[in-house]
């Protein structure tokens, strides 16, 4: 009897263990599925340079945060907004990525359902800081102007010296700058353990101490060659 019972504990041991590495193995391919949006969003905003981002505040961003498609129906104020993915300037190139998610605000821009592609620009040193924090508020503790657009785009505001980000979305094609005031950026950490394996610190990654895993190199690689074309022009 007792050899039946340590049989079934040992059979249900390993059932539990292959649903444990399944579910592992789903939250990974999850975040390899955001890093190729998040690599076509770049790419195709930057296909259009008279309508993307100015190739001079690329060539001057600290950080580079993308949101893609987010679902405007499925949004609650208060719920989560969106999960994206954020890469940082290095003295050797850019970061491997972490894995963030943007919640709260109130974006007049939200009617129907179409998906909406949001991208922030960290522009300085202290954008750059604030993106090693666990979490901070866009407009309290970092201040963020709409962004740009085109090639030959002169900001609105002075930005240069104000704005730690500069904000962006793309929606049914339009893409224009945005007020993200009030949303809440913060460290996804769930996605980021199931990607890396482990509970590695942002700081860590985001500072360049972590190799880029083969997943992501094309995500990174993508970024990189649009800041090189922004440094060359």
């Amino acid at each position: 009897m007792r050899q039946r019972w340590t049989a079934t504990l040992c059979g249900l041991t390993m059932v539990a263990g292959s649903l444990t590495a399944h579910a592992a193995d789903n939250d990974k391919q999850k975040d390899i599925d955001r890093l190729t949006s998040a690599q076509a969003v770049i790419t195709e905003i930057m296909a259009a340079p008279d309508k993307g981002i100015p190739q001079s505040i690329l060539a001057g961003a600290s950080c580079v945060i993308v949101v893609p498609s987010y679902k405007k129906a499925a949004f609650v104020v208060g719920g989560e907004y969106g999960q994206g993915v954020a890469t940082c300037r290095t003295p050797n190139g850019w970061s491997a990525p972490v894995f963030v998610q943007l919640k709260g605000g109130s974006f007049g821009f939200q009617i129907g359902g179409q998906a909406t592609d949001l991208v922030l620009l960290a522009m300085n040193q202290n954008g750059l800081q604030d993106m090693l924090k666990n979490k901070f508020k866009i407009g309290a503790d970092a201040a963020a102007s709409a962004g740009p657009v085109g090639r030959n785009a002169q900001a609105g505001t002075d930005w240069k010296l104000n704005a730690e980000f500069l904000t962006y979305s793309r929606s049914k094609g339009l893409f224009a700058g945005l007020d993200l005031t009030g949303s809440d950026v913060s460290q996804n950490q769930d996605a980021t353990r199931a990607f890396y394996g482990a509970a590695l610190p942002f700081d860590e990654i985001l500072k360049g101490n972590q190799p880029t895993p083969p997943e992501a190199q094309s995500f990174v690689q993508t970024v990189a060659n649009y800041f090189v074309q922004a440094k060359n022009s």
